[in-house]
């Protein structure tokens, strides 16, 4: 009863593996920006993945075949995926206030560095902050003095020095509450320190963006512990079947 759902939970950590390994999502840019060992990751997740199937394999092998060793096999690796699930959980608790600082520095850097030149980001910088309704990474203001905003000839006035209340900076369209309207077009030149035209997103996308994970944190707990159930059952059936096999085995010889 146990090795169908692990292998279902094999082939979906498989699928999403290769799907973020051949992607270019924006979470991906975030953990590639500040992590040198993120496709190592990967392809632990990866070979996770794949440990699963095999191991439900094994299970399934040993229930139909009636397999002791099989079935010690397959307890001895759900056992070892079980301690290793609890241990990046709990891996996972005590950093999670790393979070938050990881999203900010990599929007951010993203914002000053990378929108305009580097069409991947862009586009999903644009898709978090139409999508999210956001404006930078902590507001409009991240965009005060970034490779987007100094290269924009629309903008004649000299950008180096950040602090004079005549200098202006430009947000991108994605900023604006209304796209390709008129009031966007006027609202996106902004005098550095001046409040932001109501046409143009406010808060920045860090916030929404952890806003949003929190939001989620109850499905994900739900998941998790539902998968650990399972796997616990797994554990146990997979016991039980292989003392009633033993138990068979010495009543056949007697």
């Amino acid at each position: 009863m146990g090795p169908p759902p692990e292998k279902v939970i094999g082939l979906a950590a498989i699928v999403v593996t290769s799907w973020l390994l051949s992607g270019h999502t924006f979470l991906v840019s975030l953990a590639q920006q500040q992590h040198d060992n993120f496709y190592a990751g990967l392809y632990i997740l990866l070979a996770a993945g794949i440990l699963a199937v095999i191991v439900s394999f094994l299970g399934c092998c040993g229930t139909f075949r009636e397999s002791r060793c099989m079935l010690v096999t397959f307890f001895s690796c759900l056992l070892v995926i079980i301690v290793a699930q609890i241990a990046a959980g709990a891996w996972l608790t005590t950093n999670s206030g790393r979070l938050e600082e990881l999203v900010k520095n990599s929007v951010l850097d993203s914002v000053k560095n990378k929108y305009g030149e580097d069409p991947s980001y862009t586009d999903t910088v644009d898709t978090f902050q139409s999508e999210l309704g956001c404006c930078g990474a902590t507001g409009p203001a991240d965009w005060t003095g970034s490779k987007y905003a100094t290269r924009d000839p629309s903008i004649p006035v000299s950008l180096t020095v950040s602090g004079d209340a005549n200098n202006l900076y430009k947000v991108p369209d994605s900023c604006c509450k209304v796209k390709d309207s008129a009031a966007c077009k006027a609202a996106r030149d902004i005098r550095v320190g001046s409040a932001v035209s109501p046409a143009i997103y406010s808060e920045g996308c860090v916030d929404k963006l952890i806003a949003t994970i929190d939001s989620q944190k109850s499905i994900v707990i739900v998941v998790c512990v539902s998968i650990l159930i399972v796997e616990l059952l797994g554990l146990i059936f997979s016991s039980i079947l292989y003392c009633a096999i033993r138990f068979s085995d010495r009543y056949v010889k007697a």
